[in-house]
């Protein structure tokens, strides 16, 4: 277990230290913030760890974290479970080495496989287990202010809002009955636009979860997978943008925001598309973040395009991200193998200026109906096109044994453990040529890179 500056005396002087260095770069954190940030991360569950001074970015000016970058148990858990092989050998004969930062690691939501998506605590968690990246999906509040939440309509399932006064603001409140019977369970909707930025902040995180046939409050809540945890969701600290991009400079890590697409109707109140892509931009720059430092992602390829058009120095490290919703071609299923079924050819996506892909893991990888994972057309053309590759997301998924579930679509003859989430992994690494991967659990991934010396 690593500890440092853990006295009462010193957080305290250290407090005062850091509140006055704000004060003078003019830059002022919530306080909750604040005083957070002097909290030094602890895993009493690591095989190996080691605290690191993170370097920061040369552009921003924020007070560093000291990092206790650590593995825990999972990945050795993988490794052990792995058949017998050459590949297991190698992992195996890197358990004794130093964990480490690493920007093939990229952070989803913080570390969601244990923690409430997008919190405090879950970043934390992301950066002590070697991401070198961290995601904020980016949705707006009423009042026009950008927070951290994966969808706008989805505060119902990944916060406690039901529990609170401004369940009454939902876009569809829960409804109880004179019984006390929640009666409408499958419909409840509650969007960060229903409530101001001031009232989100008042909310906590938990575990994304929900029972659509529960009849009561606690019942709808309280429906965490079994393979995930409720043990990290006491805290649930909710972000906004500059909060998060204030906090993941401090821990020295580089920065991937996704726009995320609004469900209602825009111009909303007045706030165009327009306005709501230029203001993620905006709040980097106001940051002082180098726009080599963020990584601007989007489902929607006309994010992409309005970046091109008007943010060139972000742009280009923007990424598209792609799955079946929005690639397939019209009247078409989509197949990995098959191009006729794809909305855009590669070439296309490369003509309009995008530098970097982020498919789905399983559309990039197919076997050769042997049990052996292979790179599939739609990763080797990307390839042939120039396009860089990232993925997402590992550790989403419940356990291996029946071969995954949407992420493996495919892949059911390769994978039968949980230790095929390391050959998973080196397939995307070694014969895809990704250049990063999304995880809910990065130390998994940030133990692979180490142990291969990606960077």
């Amino acid at each position: 277990m690593t500890i440092s500056n853990n006295s009462v005396a010193k957080r305290t002087q250290l407090k005062k230290v850091l509140l006055k260095r704000v004060i003078q770069i003019g830059f002022t954190l919530p306080l909750a913030i604040t005083s957070s940030l002097l909290l030094i991360g602890c895993d009493e569950d690591s095989d190996s760890s080691t605290t690191v001074p993170p370097t920061l970015p040369p552009t921003t000016d924020k007070p560093a974290q000291s990092v206790a970058y650590t593995y825990g148990v999972r990945p050795f858990y993988l490794v052990n479970d792995m058949d017998e092989g050459p590949l297991k050998d190698e992992l195996l004969a890197c358990k004794a080495q130093i964990p480490s930062k690493t920007d093939f690691s990229i952070s989803h939501r913080g570390a969601p496989l244990q923690f409430p998506e997008h919190t405090y605590d879950s970043y934390v968690a992301s950066a002590q287990m070697g991401a070198g990246i961290s995601e904020c999906d980016v949705a707006f509040t009423k009042d026009g202010e950008l927070v951290c939440r994966h969808a706008q309509n989805d505060l119902h399932t990944t916060t406690n809002i039901l529990t609170t006064a401004l369940a009454d603001q939902c876009t569809v409140p829960p409804i109880v009955d004179g019984n006390g019977i929640l009666t409408n369970a499958a419909d409840i909707e509650c969007r960060t636009s229903d409530i101001s930025a001031s009232e989100f902040k008042r909310l906590k995180g938990k575990m994304d979860a929900a029972n659509p046939q529960a009849t009561s409050i606690s019942g709808y809540m309280n429906a965490t997978a079994p393979w995930r945890t409720d043990l990290y969701s006491q805290n649930g600290e909710l972000l906004t943008l500059k909060e998060h991009i204030a906090l993941a400079s401090s821990l020295g890590m580089k920065h991937t925001p996704e726009l995320k697409s609004p469900v209602v109707t825009m111009p909303f109140n007045g706030y165009s598309l327009d306005t709501y892509r230029q203001q993620l931009i905006d709040t980097y720059k106001a940051a002082g973040v180098s726009a080599s430092e963020v990584y601007p992602q989007s489902f929607n390829i006309e994010d992409i395009d309005y970046w091109l058009n008007n943010e060139p120095l972000f742009a280009a490290n923007a990424v598209y991200l792609i799955d079946d919703s929005n690639e397939t071609a019209v009247g078409k299923i989509f197949d990995k193998n098959d191009p006729t079924t794809w909305k855009h050819s590669l070439a296309d996506i490369k003509a309009r200026g995008v530098n970097t892909i982020a498919p789905a893991s399983w559309l990039l990888v197919t076997t050769d109906g042997n049990g052996k994972m292979i790179p599939s057309a739609y990763a080797t053309q990307a390839k042939a096109n120039g396009l860089d590759i990232i993925t997402w997301s590992l550790e989403r998924s419940g356990p291996l044994a029946g071969g995954g579930d949407w992420y493996y679509s495919g892949l059911g003859d390769a994978i039968n453990n949980d230790g095929d989430m390391m050959n998973y992994i080196d397939v995307l690494a070694q014969n895809v040529g990704v250049k990063g991967i999304f995880s809910d659990w990065p130390a998994t991934v940030s133990y692979y890179a180490n142990c291969k010396g990606l960077k």
